[in-house]
C-alpha cells in the first residue's frame, strides 16, 4: 500500500538563531526531532540499518516515489554504526571515470542537502590535498587529475612552494623520509558533519512518513520458495523479518548494514563476497584553526583534518585483518601519532582526547554492491568500504 504519508503538512520549522532565542526564552524545549512510533506488523518495506544509507535511502523511497509506508530498523540507535564512526571527508577525485562521476554527483548532492532537509549539515568545502611523495606517486596525480578534468572535476596537481601557501604546517623541506613533492589538490573536497546528515535523513524521511525503531534487532529474514533450507536463497523470495520485537511482515527488504551486510545477507541465502575490517580513528584536544584543508598521504597511510572546534581529526588506512571488534588499540595510536608527526611535527605537544573505530564491509575490488538479488525481494545497498559516507546521497 502507498499512501501520501505526511506529504501535506508544512515543513518544520527551521533551526534558526531566533527559533533558538525564542525557545530559549520562552523555556520550552525543542521537539522530538523524529516521532516514536509503535511498531506495526507489517510495512511495504523494510530497511536493515538505521545510518546514513538506510535513512537515505528510505527518505528517497518516500519522496521520488511515493512509498511511505516504510520502516528503518537499528539495532542500536540511529547512527550508531559506521554513520558516526567515519572522520566524515567528502570529495571526488578519484581515478576511474565512473568513480568520478559517482562521487561527482553525491558532491553536488551534499551541496544542495542543508537546503533539501532543512538542517544545517556543516559542509565545509575547505579543499582536499593528495601528497605525492615520490615520482611515480606525483605521475598518479597527474593521471588522476586529467582524468578529473576530463569528467568536469575541479583538480589539479601542485607543487610544494603552492602546497605550502595552502597548509602552512606542512613540512615541505627534502629532510623527511617522505619528502612532499606534490599534491593533487581538490578544492570542491571538504568535510561534514555525520550526526547532522543522519538526523536530517531521519528527520526529513519521518516528515515524509517513514518510521524510524531503534533498539529493533534483526534476527532473521523470513523467505518462501527458494532452494536452500528454510525456504530462502535463489529463486525465494522476501515475506518478512524476525527482530527482538516480533515478526513483521513485508515483500522488500533492503540491507543497508555495512560492516555487518555479510551476516545480514546470509540470513536471506544470500552470500556476499564482503569481509569486514576495522578502520579506526583519534582526535586531538581543541588548538587555534591553523590546518585550512583536508590531507592525504597514501605513503603514510594518514589523513588529517580540523574540525570547526579546533580538533585534529586523525584516520589511517583499515586494518589487515577480518574482525567485527570496534575496539581501538595502542599500537593503531602510536603508529599514527609517528606518521601524523613526520607531516606536520608542530603538533608533537598536542594530546590525545580519544579514540575508536568502525567497521567497513571490503570487496575485493573495493566497488559496492548495490541492487537486486537472486532473492525476490530482497535489495542490498552495501560493499562500500571506506567511502560509504561520501556516497550517502
Amino acid at each position: 500500500m502507498r499512501g501520501n504519508g505526511r506529504l501535506g503538512r508544512k515543513r518544520p520549522p527551521k533551526y534558526s538563531a531566533a527559533a533558538l532565542a525564542w525557545k530559549g526564552l520562552r523555556g520550552q524545549s525543542w521537539p522530538r526531532v523524529w516521532r516514536d512510533c509503535d511498531l506495526k506488523r507489517s510495512y511495504d518495506a523494510v530497511v536493515i540499518g538505521g545510518g546514513v544509507h538506510g535513512l537515505a535511502t528510505a527518505y528517497y523511497l518516500a519522496r521520488n516515489h511515493g512509498m511511505t509506508d516504510v520502516a528503518v530498523l537499528d539495532k542500536a540507535y540511529l547512527g550508531s554504526g559506521g554513520s558516526g564512526r567515519n572522520t566524515a571527508i567528502v570529495r571526488s577525485n578519484y581515478l576511474t571515470p565512473e568513480g568520478v562521476a559517482f562521487y561527482d554527483r553525491s558532491v553536488h548532492l551534499y551541496e544542495q542537502m542543508a537546503v533539501e532537509l532543512n538542517i544545517n549539515v556543516m559542509f565545509s568545502q575547505r579543499g582536499h590535498l593528495t601528497l605525492a611523495h615520490s615520482d611515480a606517486s606525483l605521475r598518479t596525480m597527474h593521471w588522476r587529475a586529467e582524468v578529473n578534468k576530463l569528467g568536469g572535476v575541479n583538480s589539479s596537481v601542485i607543487g610544494p612552494d603552492e602546497i605550502s601557501k595552502e597548509c602552512p604546517s606542512l613540512d615541505t623541506s627534502d629532510h623527511p623520509r617522505y619528502p612532499i613533492q606534490g599534491a593533487l589538490y581538490h578544492p570542491p573536497g571538504g568535510v561534514v558533519r555525520h550526526d547532522a546528515v543522519v538526523w536530517g535523513y531521519a528527520r526529513a524521511a519521518d516528515h515524509m512518513g517513514v518510521e524510524m525503531h531503534q533498539k529493533t534487532e534483526v534476527t532473521d529474514i523470513l523467505c518462501e520458495g527458494g532452494e536452500g533450507p528454510d525456504g530462502k536463497g535463489a529463486g525465494g523470495r522476501v515475506t518478512g523479518v524476525r527482530t527482538n520485537r516480533g515478526d513483521i511482515s513485508t515483500p522488500i527488504v533492503i540491507n543497508c548494514t555495512a560492516g555487518w551486510a555479510s551476516l545480514i545477507s546470509t540470513m536471506a541465502g544470500v552470500r556476499l563476497p564482503i569481509t569486514t575490517h576495522p578502520l579506526q580513528a583519534a582526535v586531538t584536544e581543541p588548538v587555534k584553526m591553523f590546518l585550512p584543508t583536508v590531507v592525504v598521504s597514501g605513503s603514510l597511510h594518514v589523513y588529517v583534518s580540523q574540525t570547526d572546534r579546533g580538533e585534529l581529526v586523525f584516520g589511517a588506512s583499515v586494518d589487515p585483518y577480518a574482525s567485527y571488534s570496534v575496539r581501538g588499540s595502542l599500537e593503531f595510536t602510536e603508529g599514527l601519532a609517528g606518521h601524523v608527526l613526520e607531516l606536520m611535527p608542530g603538533v608533537s605537544r598536542m594530546r590525545i582526547l580519544r579514540q575508536w573505530s568502525g567497521l567497513c564491509d571490503m570487496t575485493p575490488d573495493y566497488s559496492p554492491v548495490m541492487g537486486f538479488t537472486p532473492v525476490d525481494g530482497f535489495l542490498v545497498d552495501v560493499g562500500w568500504g571506506t567511502y560509504g559516507f561520501k556516497a550517502a546521497p
